[in-house]
């Protein structure tokens, strides 16, 4: 891992900064158009990612949480979770997003932002965190189990690029129970 990387929460005035929505928008619509599973078929235009951004990083730290990852002045990567909006639900939340530029995969930064999104969830309350990602994603899959995470389902065949079909796996984590080593 580089020694280098930091990591941290982004808040409301930084989630609006033009230099960190552009490194996002071209970060995240280079993976999407590598084929990466962020919930886009297609690069997500500047403006959608800096709406999402500053959607996310509005919400506050109890209902949302956004993390970026940085190596110098370079977005190296970001996640952000929300916690579910039913009353019923509110002890959960959900990772929506984990992605780490080209280039910077392999070395630990997935797993510095993963760290980050669980602390900064168990600080809020949020007593289940999951997530999902598909099925053909071993790297992901490996990394969540490693902390902590287990699976909960499995929807088959249930993501759609082209003709090819990906099962879709849901992992959760008990933040009130410690991580066995």
């Amino acid at each position: 891992m580089d020694a280098s990387v930091v990591v941290g929460h982004v808040d409301s005035a930084q989630a609006v900064d033009p230099r960190f929505t552009g490194q996002a928008a071209v970060m995240l619509r280079q993976l999407v158009a590598g084929g990466a599973a962020l919930g886009w078929l297609d690069p997500p235009e500047p403006a959608e990612v800096a709406r999402l951004l500053r959607e996310v990083a509005a919400a506050g730290r109890g209902d949302a949480y956004l993390a970026a990852a940085w190596v110098g002045a370079d977005l190296a990567g970001l996640g952000y979770w929300r916690r579910y909006a039913r009353p019923t639900y509110r002890p959960h939340a959900d990772v929506q997003k984990v992605a780490i530029a080209s280039g910077r995969q392999g070395h630990g930064i997935g797993r510095l932002l993963m760290t980050e999104l669980i602390t900064s969830a168990a600080d809020a309350g949020v007593e289940i965190l999951t997530l999902d990602f598909r099925g053909d994603n071993q790297r992901a899959a490996r990394l969540y189990q490693s902390l902590g995470f287990t699976e909960y389902g499995r929807l088959p065949a249930f993501v759609a690029v082209g003709a090819a079909r990906y099962d879709r796996v849901l992992y959760a984590r008990d933040l009130r129970a410690p991580v066995s080593p």
